[in-house]
């Protein structure tokens, strides 16, 4: 692996153990495998002079500004000439070697850096004048904040966000609506931001594919020694193949093949003549460069029939269309359905079950319908919720018409909180995913917490549906099945009651003896006398219980369900009043939690992070020079081990 490679591979390394340490509370590597790591990151970094922008050696600070100011190209970025034949490709070369490389679907941009640092980042605008984002981009993950050359660079790429990082933004934001459409829309939003702590948070990355000046730097007439060249500086560049007349045919072949699995956004291929002199003797036409042209994905389009139109409620009220036809092949894959997006569409498509349409796959990706030939017409809008049964309503928003469900309590837009009943920590139903439930909600199976419990009366429909049958449903019932043994801790943390996490579920049937009725019969000043319960999560309790149709559903619940009360030991209270932190690995026991559990069945309390109330810190490395044990330091907190906590605490 050459330096820069490895440079790249440390700090994702230290920045995911980082992560792990400081927001995730674990540990995936040893204080003295980090420091190793980052010093050897440190000495890569001295010697080879490239440095990038989310090193852990290195800090960014943020920038916000009122407006991107605008600036003029130094030569034009022209549109590239395109074509959808292969054949026609390979006749373009002209007998010439060339180098083809992803066009990637994303934001271009302008570098300049000059004596070895950035100093200038541009949008591409409109060909003639760009936005400059310079602060931005110094927060784009993978882009080098210094490089070893320190003459007068320049060079042009593409940011992009991936699609593993697309989805994830995209999940975080609850309206469906106001969800990203592509990756594409997404990175330029976020390279445009007035702040670049916005961008810093999308994880953009940067691929480099082409250099416009290097001075004093001789390529040998070579372009591929360009591209050479930046990866020697640290940059990432977008993956390129050489080619001739002869392998041309088969280089695509290869393309074609990978972006089914490409987490990088791309919307095409690139072909640019190797020879940089015969490159430039070409010049331009008034629109498009000589020696590059772009290859566009000829959309593989087929003819099948609608059968059916799935309506899927969403958490937000909107009810998606989704077309359902005969499974055709595309681009390699069985296609079987697609999204409609919205009632406009199903106007414009003249939609009706039955007709024949043309199907695709938008960037060789998501399946579309192209085009309904027969445009019947007569597709019948449901005027009720399939989730939950109430009445539905068409709203237009800019002129774009959609679905929505009226009832404010429908089990679609409740669809975190079914995910957190079936989470580990809660019912710990293995299998049931969040797009399982909504499938299943969609569908109306599922519309409260007991309608889990009494699936296998659609076992037949959900043996048909897409992605499941008789082995998965089989694992997934015995999942359900197993869960019904279970504890009041559980029930009382999957009802996603507000303010009550599974901490506070823990102490509220310690104090009432794991008894329901207590809990749901107690006042707010009982609850509010609870040692960690307090005002606030006393008046949640209460108002929870004081719901009807809450107390309707937790009944319907608890005649699914068969609740063990632990028998309480000897040693309930031995910890009470005390407050412990837990850190690194442990040798007693399988992890964190299982200590965890220990303490708080002995009425201990576990926080995250050590402050003045803490009893002691638990970390077999005593002295490790970590966060929490300087902070321990700090608060004259003691520090012990595994070992001697269990003497001191557990067998004293």
């Amino acid at each position: 692996m050459d330096k820069s490679a490895r440079i790249h591979e440390l700090v994702n390394i230290l920045n995911a153990a980082s992560k792990a340490y400081y927001a995730e509370d674990t540990e995936v590597m040893s204080n003295y495998e980090y420091d190793r790591l980052y010093d050897e990151l440190v000495s890569l970094e001295e010697e080879t002079g490239i440095v990038l922008s989310n090193s852990p050696t290195h800090s960014v600070g943020y920038e916000s500004v009122d407006e991107l100011p605008k600036e003029r190209h130094d030569s034009p970025m022209l549109s590239l000439d395109k074509t959808k034949d292969r054949e026609a490709l390979r006749d373009w070369l002209a007998g010439h070697e060339a180098l083809l490389s992803w066009k990637l679907d994303g934001l271009t941009i302008v570098l300049t850096y000059d004596d070895g640092q950035l100093t200038k980042a541009v949008t591409r605008g409109n060909g003639e004048i760009g936005e400059v984002i310079t602060p931005n981009a110094r927060t784009f993950v993978n882009l080098p904040a210094s490089i070893p050359y320190k003459g007068h660079l320049v060079l042009r790429g593409e940011a992009v966000i991936g699609y593993s990082d697309f989805e994830k933004i995209n999940e975080s934001i609850p309206e469906a609506e106001s969800r990203y459409k592509n990756p594409r829309n997404l990175c330029s939003g976020s390279v445009r931001q007035l702040s670049s702590a916005v961008t810093a948070s999308r994880h953009v990355r940067f691929f480099a594919f082409n250099l416009v000046t290097a001075d004093g730097v001789d390529f040998h007439d070579r372009r591929s020694e360009q591209f050479e060249f930046l990866k020697e500086q640290g940059f990432a560049v977008v993956e390129y193949h050489k080619v001739t007349p002869d392998n041309i045919l088969e280089r695509i072949e290869y393309f074609a093949k990978a972006i089914e699995s490409n987490d990088i956004p791309s919307d095409g291929l690139v072909l640019t003549l190797q020879d940089l002199a015969y490159s430039a003797s070409l010049g331009r036409t008034a629109k498009f460069p000589r020696d590059s042209i772009a290859f566009k994905w000829a959309d593989e389009i087929k003819e099948t029939i609608l059968r059916e139109i799935e309506w899927s409620p969403s958490r937000t009220g909107l009810i998606n269309p989704v077309a359902i036809f005969d499974p055709v092949e595309l681009e390699g894959t069985t296609v079987s359905r697609a999204s409609v997006h919205n009632l406009s569409i199903i106007e414009s498509l003249k939609l009706g079950i039955g007709d024949t349409i043309t199907v695709y796959k938008a960037n060789m990706i998501i399946p579309q319908i192209a085009d309904n030939l027969t445009k019947s017409g007569d597709l019948e809008i449901p005027d009720t919720c399939p989730a939950c049964g109430m009445k539905t309503s068409v709203m237009n928003d800019n002129g774009t018409a959609t679905l929505v469900c009226t009832n404010k309590d429908c089990s679609a837009k409740k669809i975190k909180s079914f995910t957190l009943f079936v989470s580990r920590d809660a019912m710990q139903i293995d299998g049931m995913s969040e797009a399982t439930l909504e499938k299943f909600i969609a569908k109306g199976m599922i519309r409260e917490y007991a309608d889990i419990y009494r699936l296998d009366r659609f076992r037949e429909d959900i043996c048909q549906m897409e992605g499941f049958g008789d082995r998965s449903y089989v694992n997934l019932h015995d999942s359900i099945e197993k869960s019904r043994h279970t504890t009041l801790v559980r029930v009382i943390y999957s009802l996603g009651i507000p303010n009550v996490g599974l901490s506070n579920a823990k102490v509220l049937c310690r104090y009432f003896d794991h008894d329901l009725s207590r809990i749901r019969n107690a006042t707010a000043e009982e609850l509010s006398a609870i040692e960690g319960v307090g005002e606030v999560i006393a008046t949640s309790i209460t108002e929870f219980f004081a719901d009807e149709n809450n107390i309707r559903i937790v009944d319907d619940l608890i005649a699914q369900l068969d609740i063990e009360k632990p028998e309480v030991s000897a040693d309930a209270a031995k910890l009470s009043g005390k407050t412990f932190v837990i850190t690194g690995s442990l040798n007693n026991y399988a992890s964190r939690n299982e200590l965890k559990d220990i303490i708080e069945q002995m009425g201990g309390k576990v926080a995250g992070s050590v402050s003045g109330n803490t009893t002691c810190l638990i970390n077999n490395d005593v002295t490790s020079s970590s966060s929490k044990n300087k902070k321990a330091k700090e608060l004259n907190v003691p520090i012990i081990s595994e070992d001697d906590f269990i003497k001191q605490y557990l067998e004293a």
